[in-house]
This record gives C-alpha cells, structure tokens and sequence, in this order.
C-alpha cells in the first residue's frame, strides 16, 4: 500500500496523457459546463452587459458534480455578491471622484476580504469577492456622472447574477444527484478491488491507492446531500453508510493480496469474490444497494494465514455489506486516552478559524496579494494600457496562501494561459471571421470551454490549467455581443495575464515567503494520532472512519511533501529535513493495511502503538514525536505475539516492511555522507 512520498514531481508528457484520460462522468461534467457557458454568453449578449468572458469564467466556480452542492453555492455566491455590490457602492459615494480614496478603498477593501477569505470558512469563494469588489471600484472610476455609475454596478451585479441563473437551470434538469454519485464511486471501488484480487497487476494496485487516497468525505456529504433533494430515503442512509464502511475494509483486504505474494488469493477463492463484487458494483451503479448477499467459498482452513485473513475479512465485509451495525453494550462511551497538549479536545467549529486571530500568515497573505494587485492597478492606470486590466484580475486567481502553492498555481496557469491563448487566437484568425450570428459564437464558446472543462475538473495536478485556458480563450473570444476578432484585444488580455502571474510569483517568493514545510510537521502529528485512536475499542463503523480519515491525510501530507520542489532553495527546507519526513510518511503508508486489519481482528490491540512509535522515533523535535513519547506512557511496551497465526502472521509483515524501510533511509543517508565527504 505504500507509496514513495514526495515524489510528485512536474507530470511529463505521459503523466498528462495519464490525467487527461477519461472517467466515468468526465465527459458529463465537460458538456454541462460547456452547454451553461455558451448560454451564458447568449444571455449577455441579449442584453448587452459587459464583460460577457468574465461571466462565462464564472460558470467554472459555480459548478461541482452533483446538482445539490452546484445549486446551493450559485445561490449563495449570489446573496454574497449583492451585499457585496451594496457595500461597494456605499464606498463609492465618497471615493468615486477622488482618485486617491478610490485606491485607498480598494486597497482597504481588498486587504479586509482577503484576510477573512485566509482566516475563515469564506476561503472558496473570498478571493473572487475581492476581485469584484476591487474591479468594480476600477470601473466606477472611470464613468462621468453617477446614473452610469449606477448602471455599472448594476451590470456588475448582472455579470454574476447571469451565469448563477443559467447554472441553477442547467443543474436542476441535467446535472446527476447526489446519491447516483455516490452509487457510481462506490461501483467504482468494488471494481477496483475486484481487479485487484483477480488481476493484480500495476494498474489494479495503483487504482486500488487512488481510491484509499479519496477517503469517505466526499461520499458522506453526498449521502447527507441525497436526503435534502429526496434522490435518497432517510431510512436509506444507514444502510448505505454502512456500505462505505465495508468498501473500505474491501479495498484494504484487496490491496494487501494484490501487493503481498504470501497474501495472494488462489483462482478458487479470487474468481467468485471478483465476481460478486461485479454484481454489487451493477447494483449501485443502477441505483440500489445490494443487501442479504450470498458468498459461496471453499473452506479456507488449509490457507496461509494471511491469505486466510484477507479472505475472513472480504466475507465479513461482502456479507455484511449494507447491514447495520447494532449498538454494543459500552459503545456509547468507548474508552480514550485523556487529552494532552498533542491530542486537545476538539473545539466547537466557528465561521473564523483557531488561529485567525493569531497566525500572522493571514495577516501577510492579505497585505501581499493587496500590494500586488494595486501594483498591477496603478501600472496599467498610469500608463495609460486599460487592455492589460487582466493582471489586476489574475492577482487575486493565482495567490495561495504558501509559496509553493502560489508558484505551482502560477505554472499551471501560465500554462493554460499560453494554450488558451494559442487557441484563442487561433479562433479568432480562422473561426470568428466565418460568423454571422450569436449561434455560431455560442458553439465556439462550447467547444473551447468543453476543452478547458475536460482539463479543470480531471485531476487537481492540472486543474488550474484548465481553468486558465478558459480564462484566456474566453477573454480572446468574447470580446462582445456579436463575434469579433481584434487581434490586439487579445495580446493585451493575453499579457496582463502573464504579468499578473510573474507579479505575484515576485512578491510571494520574496515578502514573508510561507513554506509549505510550516504545515507538515502538524499533519504528521495529526496523522499518527489519527491511527492511535485505532487503540481505543469501539464499533468497526467508527474504527473504519478513523482509519479512512487517515489514509487520506495520508495523501494530503504526501502533496505537501511533493509541492516543495516548486519553492525557491530560500524558503524550501534542507534536504535532509525533507528526507527525514518523507520517511516518516513512508512508514505510515506500509503499515496502513496491517494497521487496520489488526485493529478490525483485535480492536485495542497495542501493536500499533508500538510501530507508531518506531514510526516517528527519526523525528526527535517533530510534534508527532511528542505523541508518540506520550502514547508511549500509555502503553509502554508491545505483547509478545500470541498462538492466533493471523495475527503473528501481521505482526510479522509489519516488522518486515518497518525494517526494509529502516535499511533503506539507512542506504540513503550513508549515500548522501559519501556524497558530501570530503575529498
């Protein structure tokens, strides 16, 4: 199950090709957006409101897979955008003659929304709000009398208030439920584990990884989302949280016999467990869920002990696929270790977050991407170029809150930029001069915006991309009510774009650069107190939520780990720092399936406690070596294996791959002393 952290570098040519290629539901989500962008375009063209590319973009942000969350974020993003436009224009009663206030006001504005936008829930959608509100004020500036400054507030609202209608019409005819999501993700895993037992190849074990890595978030908020539009009984939930559940002890189990020779299941037992998972997956992918199921196997007495482990537990878990699980006595109230200073007690969540008072960062990430785009503002007003406006506009896409996220986001949009820009032009050269009407607009706006979905909600590696390249073919293209092609309004949109990108990658590797390495330490330590509450008795649901929880932080550390390489040497730590975390998630990733699966035959067992520690003991000033040196008190010293062969038999695996990934940092830095001897 383990996978070599941090070695996410740059995607190459074939790794594109990889995540460009096709998923069930891609080419959906592609035509959605397509189809609501080109009526976007219809609509402002109708009605003549500027900045109809604008409007277009912001179909992108609006839009999620299922219908609910896609509704639901339309219309608050609405509600949003009208308390900002009211706030706007009571600002502009006393900015819109005075140059020097109305960029005060921006600055003012922009800084307040962006440090709400880093220190709170606001995040998604904070830094569009501070565009609009900062280009808003732009356009005031500039209309001679208040009735049009009225009218362009009034237009601005239309720009936003246009795509979010069009995106609630679309969405609630076309758009799938929630629950139908959740079906198909969950077919998808039992196809997954299904390859994996019967074909244990590459592909089988890497598909296997990707959906541990996905985790139960996502399928939880779309089974709470199928309740409110009715596409799921409430009496269904249960049921099919509880299929979550067993999906994940089925991809455990399947994971470890694809990986591990002595835990490879023969043709007698793999077949008719591939098999069943099929037809449950044909199940949920048709709208049910399958219940009383029916598994015939050999007996498995004569099997090795972890082949016989991963067949109990794929039984256990098939069997009692979408049963729900009954309360045990001492359930309600399970046993925990007392909080310390590593494992506080949870606090009530808020609209700010913990620190938003007292992280400096939200602070600096506010005045750092304020700075840039009023930089940005005050070189296009002064001298005189307003087609290169998009730099403001950029400056509030492309800043994050670390340097390594900023710079990756930078690359991938000046990426876009440049393709969406090539085929923007190219539009304009030999398309745009063949239209005579807004239909015809409309379908080019459709192809180019099904290009750039394709790219955008595929894989988060390269979804900034594909955002950019509809940022930049819909600024060259839409250039109106009616086709046009000036050439010259596109290479001005084309570099502001790139200059708003080369600005902040320049402030934010230069002003209070923020490494990602802040943030690792803490999830390393989040991640191992995740797996110490596997020590603690409770139900398999709860036990299997925790452990899901885990192996997708495990990902989201891996990320981390893998985004150092876009940070300049100043701010990206030494390489021994690095290495020494890229261990430590390294254990973490091979005892994830002993892990589990010893905690699901022997709840509360202590081995855990006991690799834990062994895990993190290379990190003697990382928080997660602080719990580990406080879960050790607890449990001071591990049992010695019992007679029950399954459980030796984990045992076993779990020292093996700790000791294989002992030698191995062992080789490395013995390589890295040669390296750095002296000759």
């Amino acid at each position: 199950m383990a996978q070599p952290a941090g070695e996410l570098a740059r995607p190459g040519a074939a790794d594109i090709l990889k995540l460009l290629a096709p998923y069930p539901g891609r080419a959906a989500m592609a035509t959605r957006i397509a189809l609501i962008c080109a009526l976007t375009v219809f609509v402002a063209s109708a009605y003549s409101t500027p900045e109809a590319a604008l409007s277009a973009y912001i179909v992108f942000f609006l839009n999620r897979p299922d219908r609910v969350t896609s509704v639901l974020l339309s219309a608050a993003l609405l509600v949003l955008v009208t308390l900002v436009i009211g706030l706007v224009l009571g600002v502009a009663i006393f900015a819109l003659d005075d140059p020097l206030w109305r960029v005060a006001c921006i600055a003012g504005l922009s800084f307040g929304l962006l440090f709400v936008t880093s220190a709170s829930k606001l995040r998604p959608v904070g830094a569009t709000l501070a565009m609009i509100v900062g280009f808003g004020l732009d356009k005031l500036g500039s209309v001679p009398f208040g009735e049009v400054a009225t009218r362009a507030l009034l237009y601005t609202w239309l720009f936003v208030a246009i795509p979010v209608g069009v995106s609630i019409c679309v969405n609630m005819v076309l758009a799938p439920s929630p629950r139908r999501l959740a079906g198909r993700e969950l077919a998808k895993r039992l196809r997954a584990a299904a390859r994996g037992l019967s074909e244990p190849d590459d592909a089988a074990r890497a598909a296997l990884t990707a959906c541990l890595r996905d985790g139960e978030a996502q399928l939880g908020t779309w089974l709470k989302l199928s309740v409110v539009d009715g596409s799921s009984a409430r009496a269904d939930i249960p049921a099919l949280r509880q299929a979550v559940s067993s999906t994940l002890a089925i991809l455990v189990a399947a994971d470890l016999a694809a990986r591990e020779p002595s835990a490879r299941l023969p043709a007698t037992f793999a077949a008719p467990l591939a098999e069943t998972l099929e037809n449950m997956a044909r199940m949920l992918d048709a709208g049910g869920y399958p219940v009383e199921i029916e598994l015939a196997l050999p007996g498995s007495t004569a099997l090795p002990p972890l082949v016989r482990l991963v067949v109990d537990n794929l039984h256990t878990a098939i069997t009692g696929f979408a049963v729900v699980e009954a309360a045990q006595e001492g359930d309600a109230a399970p046993s925990a270790p007392a909080p310390t200073s590593a494992t506080p007690a949870p606090k009530p969540a808020g609209f700010f977050l913990p620190d938003a008072f007292t992280d400096p960062d939200h602070v600096r990430y506010a005045l750092k991407t304020t700075i840039a785009a009023l930089f940005c503002y005050l070189l296009y007003s002064q001298i005189d170029w307003p087609g290169i406006h998009t730099c403001f506009i950029t400056v509030y896409i492309v800043s994050l809150g670390t340097t390594a996220e900023t710079v990756e986001k930078s690359t991938l949009r000046i990426a876009g930029c440049l393709v969406g820009a090539l085929v923007g032009t190219a539009a304009i050269v030999f398309v745009t001069p063949a239209l005579t009407s807004i239909v015809g607009l409309m379908a080019l706006v459709m192809v180019g915006a099904w290009l750039a979905a394709w790219v955008a909600f595929g894989s988060p590696r390269i979804g900034y991309a594909g955002f950019q390249i509809a940022f930049a073919f819909f600024l060259c293209v839409v250039q109106g009510a009616a086709p046009a092609f000036d050439l010259t309004v596109a290479r001005d949109r084309t570099i502001g774009i790139l200059l708003g990108n080369v600005v902040v990658y320049l402030v934010f590797t230069r002003v209070w650069p923020v490494s990602v390495a802040t943030r690792v330490d803490v999830a390393l330590a989040a991640l191992q107190q995740q797996w110490q509450r596997l020590t603690s008795p409770a139900q398999s649901g709860a036990r299997r939520t925790q452990a899901a929880s885990a192996m997708a932080q495990y990902g989201a550390v891996q990320q981390d780990l893998a985004l150092m390489h876009y940070e300049p040497s100043w701010v990206r730590p030494e390489p021994e720092w690095i290495a020494e975390r890229r261990d430590v998630l390294a254990g973490f990733g091979a005892l994830e399936g002993p892990m589990f699966l010893l905690a699901e035959q022997r709840p509360g067992d202590v081995a855990i406690d006991s690799w834990l520690r062994r895990i993190t003991r290379e990190m003697p000033h990382s928080q997660a070596a602080v719990a580990s040196k406080e879960a050790a008190v607890a449990h001071p010293a591990p049992p010695e294996p019992t007679p029950d062969d399954t459980r030796a038999a984990l045992l076993k695996l779990g020292e093996a791959r700790l000791t294989q990934l002992e030698h191995a940092a062992s080789d490395d830095a013995a390589k890295g002393l040669a390296t750095h001897a002296p000759v």
